[in-house]
């Protein structure tokens, strides 16, 4: 049995617009993503749209049963590039025509947003009729007001934030400038339900947007690059929206939400005033040089019970990524969590650019080396994985090397399986890095995948090869960051030369804040 409450109803008689929010993945997975229920709530604000969810399996909404073709709009929600074989699923099984070419002006116009379109969009931009670039939630009103008074593309093209594959039209990012103007839910939409696909991650839980972006510089992290600069709510504010969600909802516990959780002003003194109201505290994932003893028994006291911390690799490999935190830090927090009885989770990657054999040797000796500070080894977890280098980011000149990295894998998997150590499909790597870092053909392979099986060979044919003066696929979006920064900092992952982060540094004048 599955009940939701704080969904919206509108009779359809009374509205001018039917919007499906689409999301490409489990209802779990989708009602756990904060931009989603952050759209699914600005939208139903507007008294001529009724927003309605659809979510894989199903191409019918939530809310009313009707099928996606009935609709005006239907936006994906592009989170991961795993998503996008979905994607295509849906829109085939409910009879819209699948590229965008063969679509009339009867049929719903399809656009999507997200992380994985505001990046590189051109995989799928022979399916997607527009593509989102940057926060939804700046660009969607503007965007419904002129669909409302004529559905023509050409309308669209002087708003920031909109690419239009017919079009291929320069794309400038768009955020918004201070987390004052954003949207926070106070009444977002409760799930009960004995059904595991439909418990999500954060079930009970109030979804507190505490950051957007994040200026730490590592180099292989999308989200560090693409959501600059760093935006925070202030505590006075994060605990007001609390306050008012848990009288509109009875919960109790927060789950506190962005990419620089651990770099928030004064993590210490939100976690205590959050603490001081009577919350319970989580967090999906935080920074390791923020995990002071205090931080550690502030969050223990308000009822965590599981932390999550990324070392990635040894030093010289953790300088190469940007990631300066030592050995001797790294091991303090593993400690002090153990002394507090937490369970922990790591994550490390392999296919660092520059990685050597001798490298991986000693990372098995140092997950080994992490494994044996408890007693009880299933109360520490590893999740291994290889690196991706992706859009936007400084690796997008590297490659992803299948051969080395299936090897490197194979000797972890036998150096460390007394362990609780869990990997990721080098295969599947190769996909993503496809997905991730292809041009406009990859959208074919895609498409192939919905009705026969594609072979490792023909997967390995699409593998992108940029040279560093190449022009890039994604060439025509601008998420502020400047070219020759990137280049810089490709330059420095060979030297490892470290870019220290904005918060103690000068301006670097990276192109965001000017």
């Amino acid at each position: 049995m599955i009940y939701e409450k704080n969904i919206f109803q509108k009779n359809h008689k009374n509205i001018d617009l039917r919007f499906g929010l689409a999301y490409p993945n489990i209802y779990k997975t989708a009602m756990s993503s904060l931009g989603y229920n952050i759209l699914y709530n600005l939208i139903n604000e507007r008294q001529d749209t009724w927003c309605e969810r659809i979510v894989y399996p199903h191409t019918n909404s939530i809310e009313s049963n009707n099928p996606m073709k009935n609709f005006d709009i239907i936006s994906f929600s592009l989170q991961f590039e795993e998503d996008y074989f979905n994607v295509l699923k849906m829109i085939k099984q409910s009879g819209i025509p699948l590229k965008r070419k063969d679509r009339s002006e009867n049929d719903p116009l399809i656009i999507a947003g997200g992380p994985c379109a505001t990046a590189n969009p051109m995989p799928l931009s022979d399916y997607i009729d527009v593509f989102v670039i940057g926060e939804g939630e700046v660009t969607i009103n503007k965007f419904l007001d002129i669909y409302l008074e004529n559905k023509n593309l050409d309308n669209f093209l002087d708003m920031d934030g909109i690419y239009i594959p017919k079009f291929n039209n320069n794309a400038k990012i768009a955020l918004i400038d201070d987390m004052k103007n954003a949207y926070h839910i106070t009444q977002p939409i409760i799930t009960k339900t004995d059904k595991e696909d439909y418990k999500t991650v954060f079930s009970d839980s109030i979804m507190l947007n505490v950051s957007r972006g994040c200026t730490r510089g590592c180099r292989f992290c999308m989200s560090s690059y693409l959501y600059r600069p760093l935006r925070e709510t202030t505590i006075k504010e994060l605990v007001n929206i609390a306050l008012k969600t848990r009288e509109n909802t009875n919960l109790n516990k927060i789950t506190l939400i962005g990419a620089a959780v651990g770099d928030y002003y004064d993590l210490e003194g939100l976690t205590k005033a959050l603490e001081s109201e009577g919350f319970q505290i989580a967090t999906p994932s935080l920074r390791i040089d923020s995990l002071s003893r205090e931080t550690l028994e502030t969050l223990k006291k308000s009822g965590l019970k599981s932390i999550t911390i990324a070392p990635e690799s040894i030093s010289t490999l953790r300088e190469r990524i940007n990631k300066s935190i030592s050995d001797e830090k790294i091991f303090s927090v593993i400690k002090n969590a153990v002394d507090l009885d937490f369970n922990i989770k790591l994550y490390f990657l392999i296919g660092i650019p520059y990685e050597s054999k001798e490298d991986i040797e000693e990372l098995a000796n140092y997950i080994e080396k992490i494994a044996n500070m408890h007693k009880n080894r299933n109360y520490i977890k590893f999740s291994i994985n290889p690196v991706i280098p992706k859009p936007q980011t400084p690796l997008q000149w590297e490659v992803y090397n299948f051969k080395e990295i299936k090897s490197k894998t194979r000797y972890l998997k036998k150096k460390l399986r007394k362990y609780n150590v869990k990997f990721e499909s080098p295969k599947k790597g190769l996909i993503q890095y496809i997905l991730s870092c292809g041009n406009r053909e990859v959208g074919a392979v895609i498409e192939k995948s919905l009705t026969e099986e594609v072979t490792l060979k023909e997967w390995q044919s699409y593998l992108p090869n940029y040279n560093i003066n190449d022009e890039l696929p994604w060439s025509k979006i601008d998420i502020g960051i400047k070219s020759n920064f990137l280049k810089t900092e490709n330059r420095r992952l060979k030297t490892k030369k470290q870019t220290p982060w904005c918060g103690d540094s000068p301006c670097y004048n990276c192109g965001p804040c000017n």
